[in-house]
């Protein structure tokens, strides 16, 4: 698999910077950078609604909030499935 593949840029067997750019971003990407609305948002997760959306905060104690919501609500969705496998 890829995460064994033995390159200086598979971070996953290699600590550190790859040695040069693993992606390289759109033109949409960079414009989008640059007309990016002006926020207060300091922070982001994944929404623990697994919708993929995300939640923006303007504060480290709100992101933490937020973050613990998704581990939650992650641990809670491989429980159940972990669950119902053994229910088979």
């Amino acid at each position: 698999t890829h995460l064994k593949k033995d390159s200086p840029y598979n971070t996953y067997l290699y600590a550190g910077l790859p040695p040069g750019p693993i992606c390289t971003p759109s033109i949409e990407t960079i414009e989008a950078v640059l007309d990016a609305p002006k926020t207060g948002y300091l922070y982001f997760v994944a929404s623990s609604k697994f919708d993929g959306s995300s939640v923006f905060t303007t504060n480290f104690d709100d992101h933490l909030k937020y973050a613990r919501l998704y581990q939650q609500e992650l641990t809670r969705r491989m429980d159940s499935a972990r669950k119902a496998k053994e229910n088979k």
